[in-house]
């Protein structure tokens, strides 16, 4: 059934222009435009041909080295004067440019210590020194030291056992072979997800520390030179970040779905729930070898072994090591900067743009360069603002603060301007970071399809293919296996990666469902430098985009998506793709039961097998997986069934709107369609949220509670399976198809106004 709505979908797209009339003479050749009339369109893409010629690179240069020059984390001076000047810059352009601040819990270290007592003794560096090569690695007084913000207070001393990733998987695989983390300090590297799991799960399994290091295998000496012969990690390298459970919420830990403005109410700091339960402490791969090369135990799994010149052991001991770390705890202010356009005939919808401005230290990659194409994007259109044109909605431009701390910035806006998002948002447009290489398009799927028109007519800097088609090659190439390659091939547009959390797309999807694209450029840069000191300028216009051409090339790219849903007679958001989507997703929840299903006979039959065996040999030590509950019978065919008469809605509204607006669609009718359209992502919400952190309402998209950036869909179903909760996985079924069944009323109910 799924894959028929699939091919119905693009059956949609290759055979009918959805909501565009013919292309007039004038334009033959040209592509239609979702929601453009032919006339629109030329205009359009008039306004576009200017915008491109407007790009400075030079200027686009400068702008890096000068928001990059200084490090300028939350609190910092060199953030505010950025804040500040952002500011200006946008005023300059003819913008309606404020500052919005917000008081935010942003720990700072006082005091980190790492030490092994035992076999031998070794202190942790725990800094990153200055490099010649690097003019900006020495701003030592500026720069933040390695820490992890919102790990809690800790002084704690233990036997040390290496946990891989430090996911629930890794822990299974070392109760199997009889080690218990229990009253002990962890050592884990980065990678598999999120750094703030690695911690929680660590305090959940017992571990009374936890520490995190960035093996080589992942972005040092094993991917090529490290910096500065190369772009990779150096062994004094280490990541910085933010360790807060933002599967509960993102934004100020104290102030959850208010915003933190001076009178908010604030949670003591004793109830705050995202906190970290144990102490933790990033650490480089020069710190953590010794570390490593000190445990004995068992030797690690061959899938656990990083590139160190060492034998991975498991541990626990003989190495035995001694943890310290305190913070100040204060409030510290975050400088969103919010540039305004207002529009001509619609200034009550608005479109949103934003990058972040803050970084870990001098973040000319995270997020400077982003920042920069979104400067540029913005010039040009206040440029054709000054020369007379005004956009039909308002242009909202952000640049946020304290996004590395956990969506600070974007998240108190939004919360504090819930009401007037619910009420006038069409979309929010994020970027992040941009380096050399292909295109990366992740959102809510009413978005697909116009995300790929405008791919398709942005140009590749390096090939002169579209951007679309060299994404397309990479993603052919990089498939998993034939079967995926063919699918590729045969699939005309580049399908979106549904949205987990990570940057500041976050708020406005997933708590105020707001349809959200993030979007940006990369591949082929050497990043090795993530949230390091080494995140700079020199690092930057070596590795990263040494000529900006892809900064331009996402200038180009977020220029015409925010155009022309600023332009569009009718909003190209298509539901048809949306509920495709959402008919995929039932299909892997009936996949997944299946495979836990196999799984729990599986572990039933090894279990037989051991006792079998130890009966035999009564010596063997192997230690087997715990048994597993059966997986009963889950009712899904609420959800089936909702699912199917959702996309089959869907596909008669987008035949009934193409029908509409090709006999041409009075005022109050297109006003009313694009009220529609915009809210439509809201239908996907419900006001209790998922199960246990209520903050995340979106019912299709969310991060997962132990993937942090990782995505889950459907994810009251598809967590309350994958925990066991069989009670709660089939109430849950209910609840989303009824919402489902109520998103696909209101779809009937537009498609009947409009004729179909």
């Amino acid at each position: 059934m799924i894959e028929t709505l699939r091919q119905a979908a693009v059956a949609l797209t290759l055979a009918a222009p959805l909501l565009n009339v013919p292309a007039a003479a004038g334009e033959a050749g040209a592509p239609p435009m979702l929601g453009f009339s032919s006339t629109a369109a030329a205009a359009e893409r008039e306004r576009e041909a200017r915008l491109d010629a407007a790009l400075d690179p030079a200027e686009m240069r400068a702008w890096l080295e000068r928001l990059a020059a200084r490090p300028h984390h939350v609190g910092s001076q060199w953030g505010r004067a950025n804040a500040e000047w952002l500011r200006e810059r946008f005023a300059s352009w003819g913008y309606e440019a404020r500052i919005e601040t917000f008081q935010v819990l942003f720990p700072t270290p006082v005091e980190r210590a790492l030490e092994m007592l035992a076999p031998t003794r070794f202190r942790a560096r725990l800094e990153e020194p200055a490099l010649a090569a690097d003019s900006t690695s020495g701003q030592k007084r500026e720069q933040l030291p390695p820490y992890n913000a919102y790990s809690i207070d800790g002084d704690v001393t233990g036997e040390l056992v290496y946990v891989n990733h430090g996911l629930p998987a890794d822990y299974e695989e070392l109760a199997r072979r009889g080690i218990d983390v229990r009253g002990r300090i962890v050592l884990a590297r980065y990678g598999g997800s999120w750094r703030g799991i690695k911690p929680k799960v660590a305090a959940e399994k017992g571990a009374i520390g936890c520490l995190i290091y960035s093996d080589p295998r992942g972005d040092g000496y094993f991917e090529g030179d490290v910096y500065p012969e190369g772009g990779y990690r150096s062994r004094d390298s280490v990541q910085r970040g933010s360790v807060a459970d933002m599967p509960i919420h993102s934004g100020d830990p104290l102030t959850p779905g208010v915003g933190a403005t001076p009178e908010a109410e604030r949670l003591p700091l004793d109830e705050v729930p995202v906190l970290t339960r144990i102490p933790v402490l990033p650490i480089s791969y020069g710190d953590a070898q010794p570390l490593l090369a000190a445990l004995g135990g068992p030797v690690a799994p061959e899938t656990w072994r990083g590139a160190l010149p060492l034998t991975y052991h498991l541990g626990p001991g003989p190495a035995r090591v001694h943890l310290r770390v305190r913070f100040d705890w204060s409030l510290a202010p975050v400088h969103d900067v919010i540039a305004v356009l207002p529009g001509a005939t619609a200034p009550d919808e608005w479109v949103l743009r934003g990058n972040h401005h803050d970084a870990w230290v001098n973040g000319a990659t995270d997020p400077v360069s982003g920042l920069v194409a979104l400067l540029a994007e913005a010039e040009a259109v206040g440029e054709l603002a000054r020369a007379g044109w005004r956009p039909a909605r308002t242009l909202v431009y952000a640049a946020w603060d304290g996004e590395e701390a956990g969506l600070l910035g974007s998240t108190e806006w939004a919360e504090a301007h819930a009401e007037e998002l619910r009420a006038k948002a069409v979309a929010y447009l994020n970027t992040d970071s941009v380096t050399r290489g292909f295109l990366g398009l992740d959102g809510s799927h009413s978005l697909e399809r116009f995300a790929n028109e405008v791919a398709r007519e942005v140009a590749d800097p390096q090939t002169s293919v579209p951007v679309l088609e060299r994404a397309r090659a990479a993603r052919i190439v990089g498939a998993a296996d034939d079967e995926a390659r063919r699918r590729l091939r045969e699939e005309p547009d580049l399908r979106l990666g549904a949205l987990g959390s990570g940057s500041d797309f976050t708020p406005f999807l997933q708590h105020l469902g707001v349809a959200a694209l993030n979007f940006g450029f990369g591949g082929e840069e050497q990043y090795g430098q993530y949230h390091s000191i080494y995140d700079s300028i020199d690092h930057y216009l070596r590795f990263g985009d040494p000529r900006l051409d892809y900064v331009a090339a996402a200038a180009r790219t977020g220029a015409r998506l925010t155009l022309r849903l600023a332009e569009a007679e009718v909003l190209p958001l298509t539901l048809e793709r949306a509920a495709a989507a959402i008919g995929e997703y039932v299909g892997e929840i009936e996949k997944l039961t299946g495979t836990m299903r196999r799984e729990s006979e599986e572990r039933a039959r090894l279990l037989a097998d051991h006792t079998l065996e130890l009966a035999a040999d009564p010596t063997r030590t192997f230690v087997p997986p715990p048994a597993l509950d059966r997986v009963p019978f889950l009712e899904l065919a609420p959800i089936q069934n909702a699912a199917s008469a959702l996309a089959a809605a869907a596909v008669r509204f987008e035949t009934a709107r193409a029908a509409a607006v090709e006999r041409g669609l009075e005022g109050a009718t297109r006003a009313e369609l694009n009220a529609f359209l915009r809210g439509f992502e809201r239908r996907l919400l419900l006001d209790s949220g998922l199960p246990g952190r209520p903050w995340y309402r979106h019912q299709i998209y969310a991060p997962g509670q132990y993937t942090g950036y990782g995505v889950k869909t459907l994810p009251a179903i598809r967590e309350a399976i994958e925990f066991r909760r069989w009670d709660e996985a089939n109430a849950q079924v209910v609840v989303v198809a009824r919402l489902l069944d109520d998103a696909r009323a209101a779809i009937e109910a537009m498609t009947a106004k409009l004729g179909g």
